[in-house]
C-alpha cells in the first residue's frame, strides 16, 4: 500500500507563536514528528505542507520534502484540514502520482514513537476500515453516558438519549476521544467524501504518559516538563 504522510505546519500560530519551529529541548518542534515519520518502514513519502518559507527551510534541513508552498488561502485560522489534504493530493495527481492512503501527522503531538506509528499503519492496512484514528480513554466522569444536554424546555437530558442513567461506574461502556496524534485515511474517502473518517473507523490507543497536544503556552510548558522527566 502506498501511503503519503502529510505534516501540516502553517506559520500563523497564535497560542504558541512560531510553535512549529520553536525549539523544544534543543530541537525544533517539527523535528520530533519529522524523525518518526522518516523512520517508519511503511510510509512511501513524507512531506510538509506549509505556506511559510522559514518552516519550509527548517523542514528541508530535517530531511523532509516540501514539494510546494501552500497557497495563503489554505493557511488561515479557519482552513479545514481536509482542504489542506485534498490540495496535496490534487497536486500529486496532476503529476500522475497516486497514493492509496494518507497518514496525517500533526506537529502538535511530538512524542509518538515510530513503533506506535508502525503499529497504527499495520492495524489500518490489515483492516477493511476507511480510516484509523489514535485515541485515549475518556475518564469515567466525562463518559458520554454521564453527560447531559439541555432540552427544549431547559431541563437536562442524558446526552446518549437514554432515559435512565447508568448508576455504577463499573457498568459504563468504554469511551474514547481522538488525541490528534495519528490519522490514516483511504485516498478515495478523502477525495470523494471530503472526510477524514469515512463510514468505518478503526483505532489505536495512545499511551497517555507520552501525550501532549500543544496549542497553548501551558501545553508547551507541559511538553518541556515531559522532556526533562524523560531525560532524568
Amino acid at each position: 500500500m502506498k501511503i503519503l504522510a502529510i505534516i501540516p505546519a502553517r506559520g500563523g500560530s497564535k497560542g504558541v507563536p512560531g510553535k512549529n519551529i520553536k525549539f523544544l529541548n534543543g530541537k525544533p518542534l517539527l523535528g520530533y514528528t519529522a524523525e518518526i515519520a522518516l523512520q517508519s518502514k511503511y510510509l512511501t513519502e513524507v512531506i510538509v505542507s506549509t505556506e511559510d518559507e522559514q518552516i519550509s527551510t527548517v523542514a528541508k534541513s530535517l530531511g523532509i520534502q516540501v514539494p510546494f508552498i501552500r497557497p495563503m488561502e489554505l493557511a488561515q485560522d479557519n482552513t479545514p484540514t481536509i482542504d489542506v489534504i485534498i490540495h496535496v493530493l490534487n497536486w500529486y495527481e496532476s503529476r500522475n502520482v497516486f497514493f492509496d492512503a494518507v497518514c496525517l501527522l500533526q506537529v502538535t503531538s511530538p512524542f509518538r514513537t515510530v513503533a506506535f506509528l508502525n503499529d497504527a499503519i499495520e492495524k489500518f492496512t490489515s483492516s477493511a476500515c476507511d480510516s484509523l484514528v489514535s485515541v485515549q480513554k475518556v475518564p469515567h466522569e466525562y463518559n458520554p453516558h454521564w453527560a447531559f444536554e439541555v432540552d427544549e424546555v431547559g431541563n437536562l437530558k442524558i446526552a446518549t438519549g437514554e432515559t435512565e442513567i447508568i448508576t455504577r461506574r463499573q457498568e459504563l461502556p468504554l469511551a474514547y476521544h481522538r488525541d490528534g496524534s495519528v490519522y490514516i485515511t483511504k485516498t478515495e474517502v478523502l477525495l470523494k467524501e471530503r472526510s477524514l473518517y469515512g463510514k468505518s473507523i478503526t483505532y489505536i490507543e495512545s499511551d497517555s504518559d507520552f501525550y501532549v497536544n500543544i496549542d497553548t503556552m501551558e501545553d508547551w510548558k507541559k511538553a518541556e516538563e515531559m522532556v526533562q522527566n524523560k531525560l532524568k
